[in-house]
């Protein structure tokens, strides 16, 4: 079963049909939308400021998710994909976003719908990614835009295959 632990007298509301590995840890002031998952290793951390996580968010293995005190919440929107080993910390990230492997977005960057931050990427503090954008490189910089039919398509599969393989777990456990 996931750490599940209080804060302050705060704890984590998980919405309904969530898959929460056996070793992924949620704190504090968290509030996980429906259909989510978070996966081994995985760190949610909201003991110095909230996070708020929509619909169908997946934080892949050992992604962290945190925030700075007193100075930048965590905001995730609905349908977005946090890939293994990312840190996302005191940011928004709006609906539809894929956050690749290893890709670090730091406070106060706001991260508009359907945009990508590719693998490995920096994006650093108070940086405004756009709508559909596609961001690389350290620090991160826009490489392309996509149109809103292929970051629907790609960001929506990936959140739907993870909706797919937590049900995997969840059959598992029963």
């Amino acid at each position: 079963m996931a750490l599940i632990k209080a804060v302050r007298g705060i704890h984590p509301v998980i919405g309904e049909n969530c898959y929460l590995a056996e070793n992924a840890t949620l704190v504090g002031e968290v509030v996980m939308g429906d259909n989510c998952s978070v996966w081994f290793n995985s760190v949610v951390r909201g003991d110095v400021h909230s996070i708020t996580i929509g619909n169908q968010v997946n934080i892949q293995d050992g992604a962290i998710i945190h925030c700075t005190y007193q100075k930048a919440k965590t905001v995730i929107g609905n349908f977005v994909s946090i890939g293994h080993q990312a840190i996302v910390h005191g940011c928004t990230l709006h609906d539809r976003v894929v956050v690749g492997m290893g890709a670090i977005v730091m406070d106060h960057a706001v991260v508009e719908e359907g945009a990508i931050i590719a693998a490995g990427a920096v994006v650093l503090e108070d940086t405004h990614v756009g709508k559909g954008e596609i961001y690389a490189g350290v620090p991160a910089r826009r490489v392309k835009q996509v149109s809103p039919e292929v970051y629907q398509h790609l960001n929506e599969r990936i959140a739907n295959n993870y909706v797919m393989y937590a049900s995997w777990f969840n059959e598992e456990s029963k």
